[in-house]
């Protein structure tokens, strides 16, 4: 395996983990990750973090995959230049691939004396941690006691077959500064620095040592993760150190936060990626709404920030001046309300009817439904009074099948107008066609005739025809489900009661 260096101007990369649904996080750290390498002309690295074989899940390796291609999909600058299906030189993309290399390294470290081999079982370990919690110890990381072996000893116990890890030589006395890109010199105190494990008994690195080997070979100059990772980066600055490297740039993003002003997680039962994508949510709103999380577009001439832009645009003015610190609250409402926009504002009604019958199909929405002049009519008509493409599929079954349900709004509007279903039946019958204006003035000189509201008269065939009191205007409904169609739906109303 090659332990050749990449070499470009900016290469910045996610490193997400194979251990479930791909994480909002995720997408909000490759969007980040991607615009500041395309706006420099650099490289974007995606690179698979399965070294915790505990929790690795095979499945979500393809899933992570797949959610970075279907939002590339919308903007080719998340598209990455290397990654698991796009391997180069310097891969594989995938790290337990690496594992041989990471081996290298950490006796490299052990040679340096910069790590130690640590011979603790598992319960001896949980055993001590216990009882440092009963006395209320401050510190509750590892007691270090083998960190005093001699070399000679620690190798003798090695090529007996004892099982070790290695545990990084944190200094424990002095501070270590990382300097972060948005929160200048952070100040962390040695004596509260573990010495964390770099290799695992099974012989499989940690994040630890893998992603500072990776990130090196890699070429990666700017690592750009989540802020819950600043605590990691006075160990990770360690272990570049001890191997004699250079440090990237840190930048820790902000955190993104639930409603309840915890950290977003999909351990809480908060949305992933793929749940969004089965809300029917647009992968452009779902980019731009997450370069709105911790960022702002600068100011336009009536002094409010941009809130509709895409990655492009996002390119051309990012500034990591212009992100906040202070966390940003992931509002499920203003995704819906920023989808609208796109849907109503930002998409063609070609584009938006496209989406919509393949978002059906792929639900299961659709069966035997062509993507033709009708279902474009039923999309314009209903363009206003959806959000997500999930939620047009959800209000319009009437639309597309005769096993609508009536819900009981409608089936109260139905009972209350039941003595004029035979009048609306017939006054429709009577009708040479069911142009627009053609039903609208039917329908009222039925209401003046019968001395009512016209609304007294249009409810209950509404209700009737659409099962609910909820729909697009009347009379466009009548005219694009035809005749034959709301003729039918009367009369099994009628035979219903």
């Amino acid at each position: 395996m090659s332990a050749q260096m990449a070499t470009s101007p900016v290469v910045t990369r996610i490193a997400p983990s194979p251990t479930g649904d791909p994480h909002i996080g995720t997408a909000y750290q490759a969007l980040f990750n991607a615009v500041f390498a395309r706006q420099h002309g650099g490289k974007f690295v995606v690179r698979l973090e399965d070294t915790d074989r505990s929790r690795y899940n095979a499945a979500s390796e393809g899933r992570i995959l797949d959610m970075l291609d279907w939002l590339g999909g919308v903007w080719d600058g998340l598209k990455s230049d290397a990654s698991p299906r796009k391997e180069d030189e310097f891969g594989p993309y995938i790290q337990s691939k690496r594992a041989e290399l990471h081996r290298t390294y950490a006796e490299q470290l052990l040679e340096s004396g910069a790590a130690y081999r640590a011979f603790d079982t598992p319960e001896e370990l949980d055993e001590r941690r216990k009882a440092a919690e009963a006395r209320k110890d401050s510190f509750l990381g590892y007691d270090r006691r083998d960190r005093s072996l001699s070399r000679e000893e620690s190798e003798r116990r090695a090529e007996n077959g004892e099982a070790f890890v290695i545990r990084l030589a944190a200094p424990t006395e002095g501070q270590t500064v990382v300097r972060d890109r948005l929160r200048g010199d952070v100040v962390f105190n040695n004596a509260e620095l573990d010495d964390k494990v770099l290799l695992k008994r099974d012989g499989f690195p940690t994040y630890h040592l893998a992603a500072m080997v990776d990130d090196h070979l890699m070429g990666v100059t700017h690592v750009i993760r989540a802020e819950e990772w600043l605590t990691s980066t006075p160990v990770h600055k360690l272990i570049l150190q001890g191997l004699g490297w250079n440090e990237p740039e840190w930048i820790h993003t902000p955190w993104l936060l639930s409603k309840g002003g915890k950290k977003y997680s999909k351990r809480r039962g908060d949305p992933s990626v793929e749940d969004f994508r089965k809300m029917g949510i647009l992968p452009e709103a779902l980019l731009n709404y997450l370069g709105m999380m911790g960022w702002s577009m600068p100011s336009g001439e009536d002094g409010a920030a941009q809130e509709v832009f895409s990655p492009a645009e996002m390119v051309e003015h990012f500034t990591w001046e212009r992100v906040s610190l202070g966390g940003s609250t992931f509002d499920l409402d203003k995704l819906r309300w920023l989808n609208g926009k796109y849907i109503r504002e930002v998409l063609s009604l070609d584009d938006v009817t496209q989406r919509l019958h393949a978002f059906g199909t792929e639900q299961g929405y659709t069966e035997g439904i062509a993507n033709n002049a009708y279902f474009h009519a039923v999309a314009a008509m209903m363009l206003p009074r959806f959000e997500t493409l999930a939620e047009f599929w959800e209000k319009t079954p009437y639309f597309f099948t005769e096993d609508y349900s009536i819900n009981d709004k409608a089936a109260k509007l139905i009972a209350d107008g039941r003595e004029l279903l035979p009048k609306l039946q017939a006054t429709l019958t009577a009708l040479p066609d069911f142009a627009h204006d053609t039903t609208d003035a039917a329908l009222r000189g039925l209401a003046e005739t019968e001395g009512l509201k016209a609304g007294k008269v249009m409810q209950p065939l509404r209700a009737a025809i659409a099962g609910t009191s909820e729909s697009p205007g009347l009379f466009e409904m009548l005219e694009a489900l035809g005749k034959e169609r709301v003729l039918r739906r009367l009369e099994r109303v009628m035979e219903g009661q």
